[in-house]
C-alpha cells in the first residue's frame, strides 16, 4: 500500500480540543488529527491509505479477509499516531462497505477490542450531513443552494443546502468508484461499452434519487473525496500532491471529460505513473470520474469546486 501524509504546525489556542478522526471508507482508510476551536478545524496531521475494504462486497455481501487485514495494518499505524499526537478524543466512523456487509458488526467489534476505537457505522443520511458540514464550514453562511458531491468507494452522497444551515436534501446512492468498477469494468484499458453502461447505470441512479426540481435548484457545486481531488492534482500535474493547491481548485466539466478520455485510454499500470494520481487509485479512478461527470450533468453544472474539507472535518466539529 502507498500512503501520503501532511502535517501543519498549529499554535496553542484557548479552549481548543485535540481530536483524532478516523474515516473507514470503502476505498480508503483516513486519519485526521486536528485542533478544534470556535467552529474551526486546524489540521495537525492527515494521512490517507488506500485499503479497498469494499473489495468484493457488492458481489459477496461480506468484507473479505484480505481487505480486513489491510485495514488492521493501517489501524496499527493510526493508533500509534493518535497516541503520539496526544489526541484527547477519538471519533471513528465507517461508511458504505461496513454498512452493507453482513460481517460489518463483527468488523466493528474487532476494531473495538484490538484498537479501542468505538467505530460508528454511519447511515447514508449521517454520512451526507457530516460531509456537508465539513465541506461548507469555511464558507460564509447563506447564499444560493449548493450541491455537495461525495464520491466514495461504495456510495455517492448528494447533498443540497445553504452553507451555515442543515442540508435541505440529502441522499446516499448505491454508486461508488469500487462498486461500479467491479460491476462494469472488466477490460484493461476499459472498453467504451463498459464505460457507457457504467454511465447509464449511474445516470439512472441519480435521476431516480433526486427530482428534477431539486437538481435545478443547486446553483453551484463542491466535490469532496478522492476522485475530484485527484483530478485537481492531475490537471495541475502535482507531484508530490499539494493539498493547498487542490483545496478550492475549480474543475470545469469539459476538463473532467477530457481527463476521462485520456485516463480511460491507458492501462492500469500506465495510470499508476500519471503525475498527481495516487497509484492505488488507478484501478477505480475511471469509474469515479464517470460518476462525477454524470452528477454534474444531472444537476446542470458546468464546473465544480474541489474541497479537502469533508466528513473528517465534519466529524471533528462535533467534538466541540
Amino acid at each position: 500500500m502507498v500512503s501520503w501524509t501532511h502535517r501543519r504546525q498549529t499554535p496553542p489556542y484557548a479552549a481548543r480540543v485535540r481530536v483524532a478522526v478516523i474515516d473507514q471508507g470503502s476505498n480508503s482508510s483516513r486519519l485526521l488529527i486536528a485542533d478544534v476551536t470556535e467552529g474551526r478545524v486546524r489540521e495537525v496531521q492527515r494521512t490517507t491509505q488506500i485499503t479497498r475494504l469494499a473489495q468484493g462486497v457488492d458481489k459477496t455481501g461480506r468484507l473479505a479477509d484480505e481487505a480486513i487485514e489491510r485495514v488492521t495494518r493501517v489501524f496499527d499505524e493510526f493508533r500509534a499516531a493518535i497516541d503520539r499526537q496526544g489526541a484527547e478524543r477519538t471519533i471513528a466512523v465507517a461508511t458504505s462497505a461496513v454498512r452493507d456487509a453482513a460481517n460489518g458488526p463483527d468488523f466493528r467489534a474487532m476494531v473495538s477490542e484490538r484498537f479501542g476505537f468505538d467505530l460508528q457505522i454511519l447511515s447514508g443520511d449521517e454520512e451526507a450531513r457530516l460531509s456537508f458540514k465539513g465541506a461548507t464550514a469555511e464558507r460564509r453562511p447563506g447564499g444560493d443552494p449548493t450541491l455537495m458531491i461525495d464520491i466514495g468507494g461504495g456510495s455517492t452522497e448528494l447533498v443540497i443546502g445553504v452553507p451555515g444551515d442543515e442540508p435541505t436534501f440529502h441522499v446516499s446512492t448505491q454508486s461508488g468508484a469500487v462498486r461500479q468498477t467491479e460491476r462494469h469494468i472488466h477490460s484493461d484499458p476499459p472498453k467504451a461499452k463498459e464505460l457507457t453502461e457504467l454511465a447509464d447505470e449511474v445516470r439512472a441512479i441519480i435521476t431516480g434519487a433526486v427530482s428534477e426540481d431539486l437538481r435545478r435548484a443547486a446553483k453551484s457545486g463542491i466535490a469532496v473525496a478522492g476522485t475530484p481531488t485527484t483530478l485537481a492534482a492531475v490537471e495541475q500535474k502535482l507531484d508530490p500532491y499539494d493539498p493547498e493547491r487542490v483545496h478550492g481548485y475549480v474543475l470545469q466539466r469539459a476538463s473532467i471529460e477530457r481527463m476521462l478520455s485520456q485516463l480511460a485510454a491507458m492501462t492500469e499500470d500506465e495510470r499508476r505513473h500519471v503525475p498527481g494520481l495516487h497509484p492505488d487509485r488507478a484501478p477505480t479512478i475511471c469509474a469515479g470520474i464517470v460518476i462525477l461527470i454524470e452528477a454534474l450533468r444531472a444537476f446542470g453544472l458546468d464546473a465544480v469546486e474541489t474541497s479537502e474539507a469533508d466528513i473528517l472535518h465534519g466529524a471533528a466539529l462535533t467534538a466541540e
